[in-house]
């Protein structure tokens, strides 16, 4: 039974990355060609970062299902320490106006990937080995200053939907371990009001925020993002204009091989090509579950709820933004959006969970 779900999880996987790679192309040939005159600029990068998730599984495939457990300290230590390395000028390269990156030539990794995964695997141990301890707001108090400082250096960046992201990835987790109601009471105050100062010191976060409820407020400025989004959309129908007939890609849509790719499945795809993405992450999400319901061992168990819940709540997120149901985050759609950091981590996190629950 586990490896039927280990395999439907690895085939959905493979799946979004092979149409990410697909759609990469569709959506961002016109834009690199102009900006680098190769139209196979970003697609052939994705390529190679997807030939090494690839070689990352297999190889974390073949070490010991011990292996995070034992080193999950380690991990957040390395984390840590490349959030500090990052916000140091000189060394973190900015990008789209975060300095978020270690930029190698026109590659960039993203340490606050990486920290996402690295936290889940220390709360994941924490509270395995402390069964008892974490009933009481004590008992988790080093998961949570460990958590505000993480979520402190990734907002420096800043990186509010990273953050977002790593927050409530954690609270998961807690949930599932049947932490103390109070706390979650608690956290959704703290949570609410923290968002509002996180907005209020960031007017450009209000803008995305305004620009939410009316895009058309300033179709040219801050809503033009969201607009042309819809603009794909919408007259992609039910089976869209066909590979690489996009009209939204020919300088209307920013970028739109990153965040707003599933806006060009869309419009290619049409309604179909929706449900057979959300279809894959469903199915993603459904086995990722069974391998967390199946497993005994308490680190194992929340190890793979944690990481499968993290890459669907991100792709909701995404989704979210896309259709207009919630504000612009700059949150990428897993195994499908253009970043390597994006990619390697998302198939890093999947080959974490196919090694950890072949011997459940």
């Amino acid at each position: 039974m586990q490896k039927k779900y280990r395999t439907l999880l690895l085939t959905s996987t493979l799946i979004l990355v092979i149409i990410g790679i697909i759609m990469i192309f569709s959506s961002s040939y016109i834009w690199a060609e102009y900006k680098f005159n190769d139209p196979f600029k970003y697609v052939k990068q994705q390529s190679l970062f997807a030939i090494i998730g690839l070689l990352i599984i297999y190889f974390i495939s073949k070490i010991d299902t011990n292996f995070f457990y034992k080193k999950s300290n380690l991990f957040i230590i390395i984390c840590i320490i490349l959030l500090i390395l990052v916000a140091i000028p000189g060394i973190g390269s900015i990008r789209n106006g975060a300095r978020s990156w270690f930029g190698i030539g026109s590659f960039g990794i993203q340490p606050s990937e990486f920290a996402k995964l690295g936290m889940i695997l220390f709360t994941a141990k924490y509270l395995s080995i402390n069964q008892k301890a974490y009933k009481n707001f004590k008992g988790i108090l080093p998961i949570l200053l460990l958590l505000g400082l993480i979520f402190l250096l990734i907002m420096l960046q800043p990186d509010l939907g990273t953050a977002v992201i790593l927050l409530v990835s954690i609270i998961a987790i807690l949930y599932i371990a049947k932490v103390n109601m109070k706390f979650f009471y608690i956290s959704f105050i703290i949570g609410v009001l923290g968002l509002i100062f996180l907005i209020i010191i960031a007017p450009y976060r209000m803008d995305r925020i305004t620009s939410f409820i009316n895009p058309w407020k300033d179709p040219l400025g801050t809503g033009f993002q969201i607009i042309q989004s819809l603009y794909a959309i919408g007259p992609g129908g039910l089976f869209g204009f066909g590979f690489l007939n996009s009209r939204q890609k020919h300088f209307y849509l920013p970028e739109p091989q990153t965040d707003f790719i599933f806006s060009i499945i869309c419009e290619e795809f049409g309604i179909l090509g929706a449900i057979v993405i959300i279809t894959l992450f469903i199915i993603l999400a459904y086995s990722g579950i069974k391998l967390a319901l199946n497993s005994e061992n308490l680190f194992k168990k929340y190890t793979i709820f944690a990481i499968t819940f993290q890459i669907i709540i991100q792709a909701v997120l995404n989704l979210s933004v896309v259709v207009g149901l919630i504000p612009v985050t700059g949150v990428t759609l897993p195994f499908l959006s253009y970043g390597g950091s994006s990619l390697l981590i998302s198939m890093t996190s999947i080959g974490i969970i196919l090694n950890i629950s072949k011997n459940n």
